[in-house]
């Protein structure tokens, strides 16, 4: 899915998502990436959903945002409680969603000015 033009005022927008991409700041990834409104990470260490641990979660931590989206990939999956430990603990909101949603969720939070981040797993 492509979105509209991006607002550089805003910071970095998913400009758009297919299987295996994600285009941001004109840059097209490959693989599992955080994304903040200030910037894109791109050694987030789980390739796909299965390989998420507690520290994973935990590195979001040090980025200080009030919620993160988590996109679980082509589907819709749930983290179990134990690895959102570390956001609990911080007082950081978790919504995990499909990678589709989840890009789009971002954009929307990302344009009302919100601490948000984004950990997306390939489509």
């Amino acid at each position: 899915m492509k979105f509209t033009q991006d607002d550089i005022d805003a910071g970095y927008a998913i400009q758009s998502y297919a299987k295996g991409q994600i285009k941001i700041g004109g840059i097209t990834y490959h693989c599992s990436l955080i994304v903040t409104p200030s910037g894109v990470l791109d050694d987030w260490r789980p390739e796909n959903f299965n390989q998420l641990a507690s520290d994973d979660l935990a590195r979001l931590v040090e980025l200080a945002p009030e919620i993160v989206i988590l996109g679980t990939g082509a589907e819709h999956r749930f983290p179990h409680a134990k690895l959102a430990q570390p956001l609990i603990e911080h007082r950081i909101g978790l919504e995990s969603m499909a990678t589709s949603a989840a890009c789009r969720t971002y954009n929307i939070l990302r344009g009302e000015g919100r601490r948000v981040l984004a950990a997306l797993f390939m489509i």
